[in-house]
């Protein structure tokens, strides 16, 4: 970003780039720990929330004392604040790949492997190309590549709406434990909310570069 000239905001830059790399990867751990029944990519994803988690006190602290040394100009401190907002997205967007495989793990210690992943493949792709657009947008400065990402939103909103009628009406034409579909509708509910980090972080950079 070509407004990071100074050594703290380098050093915030890096950090959003290492927040939304973690952010990222747990996500992928989780959806593949799903996807193939795997324990270990899902221990994986879990172990990676307090790495994300100290990330974004760092960028905060960080941030605060960039504003307390330098006393920036008005630009700077909309940077800032959106560097702050940022983290607090990609730090979310963990917390819920953190949440997907915590919900996989029960279901794999359950039942032994997951029977219907319904699009959760194809859902998940969506939403972590986003996030790593919305991330390229903001070290970038490129308004046209965020505002694509608020359109691509809405396809992972639909497949969403589709999983969760999937896995209804299935539970309705069973008899006995529905907590796999239960669990499984949250999963997918996780990663739609993971695609609407992304829309945030792309409307914070909207509003970085156009003020609105």
């Amino acid at each position: 970003m070509n407004r990071y000239f100074h050594k703290e905001l380098e050093e915030i830059r890096s950090k959003l780039i290492l927040i939304g790399e973690k952010a990222n990867e747990a996500g992928r751990l989780a959806v593949e720990g799903f996807i193939e029944s795997d324990l270990e990519k899902t221990q994986a994803a879990v172990k990676m929330d307090d790495e994300i988690d100290d990330l974004e006190v760092e960028i905060d602290r960080a941030s605060v004392r960039y504003i307390t040394l330098r006393s920036p100009v008005s630009s700077d401190v909309r940077l800032i604040f959106v560097a702050i907002k940022a983290s607090h997205d990609l730090e979310r967007a963990g917390d819920e790949a953190h949440s997907i495989a915590k919900k996989t793990r029960t279901i794999l210690t359950r039942d032994g492997k997951v029977k219907n992943p319904v699009e959760i493949e194809k859902m998940s792709a969506l939403a972590f190309a986003m996030m790593r657009d919305a991330i390229t947008s903001l070290l970038d400065e490129n308004l046209e590549l965020a505002q694509g990402i608020i359109k691509r939103d809405k396809e992972v909103d639909r497949i969403n709406k589709e999983n969760y009628t999937t896995l209804y009406n299935e539970m309705k034409g069973e008899h006995g434990d529905s907590s796999t579909h239960v669990e499984t509708i949250l999963i997918s509910k996780s990663i739609e909310r993971i695609a609407d980090h992304a829309k945030n972080l792309a409307e914070e950079v909207i509003y970085l570069l156009t003020g609105e």
